[in-house]
């Protein structure tokens, strides 16, 4: 039987059927009793538990079957170990699976389709099951964005949805005003140590700043806005990303967790705000609600990217903490060193194994491009999960609670901005961070540029384990000596093989280099 998977079929459930059992009542080879083609689309975050991704599913099944004969269910990999179970289900051959949220930055959408997890996709394929899809990827001129070097195409890219992922603080302005910053706008990373001291003094209640779990915010926050370093995406050690180059000097490998001083700037700040007592002393083993008390008053601080900002923390915060008056810092303010988001960011793959791939990209496009299809699998059932103001906008019904009732389906690899309705929650400056952040932002220079890493796998995850030894220790400023902490990590990270592990990176990228 599947696991995590969602289905639709309120009467079913009603009388106490679960996800599984009706599994079990499908045919094989991914067709329903009824003919339909069933298919299964791989989504990224926790199972919801309260019943209206299935009332959504019904009724987008109905729509879907009519339309292009088949049906969609939901298989959550959810967030405890999420990387490991995601790259396990999709080298597990799992035939259930037909359409697959990947991603080139945070997704591993190269690694996996070389390591054949994704099924080619022709033009010719394209072009008779997703004729819209095509088009309008064509249109922008996209498409190379997605292929390897034997010029084919394993994934359709997320290319027409505006999003800023950067990251940042929220803080509050009214509390920065009070300790004495100009309206209330903290503009320098390290500015941020003089609101976190008021606070810590003025409100003993709050957390100057309540952050949880592991965490290298306190790092990168300071190494973004203090170098021009730019981090390439597609090498990961484990959680963390060891490889940068410079914007100066953009196809030399580096690494600012290997070289230069601004590693041991950020520890020693973070060491500081550790001492005022700016988080709880047991912030890396916490594992309660940190933005939930954000909302309440009781941390002056929380952090996360944009889209979180405009879509939600204002709102929430008007809301819940009147006169908050709710800003934004975000990481590389101070010298522009922030990025545009990548066109794949979100993008869907179709499994090699899919026993339906036709249908599939039929159902993909579907979601994609009807109207009434993409607003139930976005928003769910009108009246129910949303309602739509006089003026147009996206507003939550009378009593909702987004704690409880969200719809969570989580589609995050085929949003257009043409189906994309404003929202009453959404920040009033919305446009005007965006216009802020597109006037100085930089496009990612790698989007094509491809790495081998099978000879280097064992290496990383080697380095991956040591910095989850030293990293949440020197974010949360738990070394008595940062310096000799990070000699010691960086150490560590020779022996583990750190200098062959560079030298394959920039044999890649010195060979992409050429070919530009």
């Amino acid at each position: 039987m599947r696991r995590n998977i969602v289905r639709a079929g309120a009467a079913l459930l009603a009388v106490g059927v679960s996800a599984g059992m009706l599994s079990a009542c499908t045919a094989g080879n991914g067709e329903q009793s009824s003919g339909t083609a069933e298919i299964t689309m791989l989504v990224l975050g926790d199972k919801p538990t309260n019943g209206r991704v299935e009332a959504m599913l019904e009724k987008l099944n109905e729509r879907l079957a009519e339309e292009v004969g088949a049906t969609l269910d939901l298989y959550y990999v959810e967030w405890a170990d999420w990387q490991t179970q995601y790259n396990v289900q999709l080298l597990s051959g799992d035939s259930n699976i037909d359409l697959i949220t990947t991603a080139t930055d945070w997704l591993f959408a190269w690694e996996n389709a070389e390591k054949g997890a994704f099924l080619p996709l022709s033009e010719e394929m394209l072009q008779e099951h997703a004729p819209k899809t095509w088009e309008q990827v064509e249109a922008d001129g996209h498409w190379d964005l997605t292929k390897l070097d034997d010029g084919q195409i394993y994934f359709i890219p997320e290319d027409n949805f505006t999003q800023w992922t950067n990251h940042g603080f929220f803080y509050r302005g009214d509390w920065a005003a009070e300790a004495g910053f100009e309206n209330g706008e903290i503009t320098a990373f390290e500015d941020f140590t003089t609101y976190f001291q008021w606070v810590k003094e003025n409100k003993p209640e709050a957390y100057p700043w309540d952050v949880a779990g592991t965490n290298e915010a306190a790092l990168t926050g300071y190494l973004q806005g203090h170098t021009d370093l730019q981090t390439i995406q597609q090498i990961s050690a484990g959680i963390y990303y060891p490889f940068q180059t410079s914007e100066s000097d953009p196809y030399t490998v580096t690494s600012w967790y290997m070289e230069g001083d601004e590693l041991l700037e950020a520890a020693e700040l973070a060491k500081e705000w550790n001492d005022i007592g700016v988080w709880r002393e047991d912030a890396l083993n916490y594992d309660g609600d940190t933005r939930e008390l954000f909302y309440s008053g009781l941390s002056g601080a929380d952090q996360h990217h944009t889209q979180t900002f405009v879509g939600g923390i204002v709102h929430n915060m008007n809301e819940r903490q009147p006169g908050s008056d709710p800003k934004f810092f975000y990481w590389g303010q101070e010298n522009g060193n922030y990025f545009r988001d990548i066109l794949t960011h979100g993008a869907m793959a179709v499994s090699a194994t899919s026993a339906n791939p036709e249908k599939a990209l039929e159902v993909y496009d579907m979601l994609r491009n009807d109207e009434e299809s993409y607003r139930l699998i976005n928003y769910g059932i009108e009246g129910t999960d949303y309602v739509i103001t006089d003026d147009g906008k996206l507003d939550n019904p009378e009593g909702y609670d987004p704690s409880t009732d969200a719809l969570g389906a989580n589609f995050w690899a085929g949003r257009m901005d043409e189906y994309e309705l404003p929202r009453v929650t959404d920040a009033e400056n919305k446009q005007e961070l965006y216009d802020q952040l597109d006037a100085e932002a930089k496009d990612y220079p790698y989007s094509t540029l491809l790495f081998n890493k099978d000879a280097i796998d064992p290496t990383l995850a080697a380095m991956g384990a040591v910095f989850s030894e030293y990293i949440p220790q020197l974010q949360y400023g738990k070394f008595d000596d940062p310096e000799a902490a990070i000699e010691e990590m960086r150490q560590k990270l020779r022996d583990a093989g750190y200098e062959d592990a560079l030298a394959s990176v920039q044999a890649d990228t010195d060979a992409w280099a050429e070919s530009q």
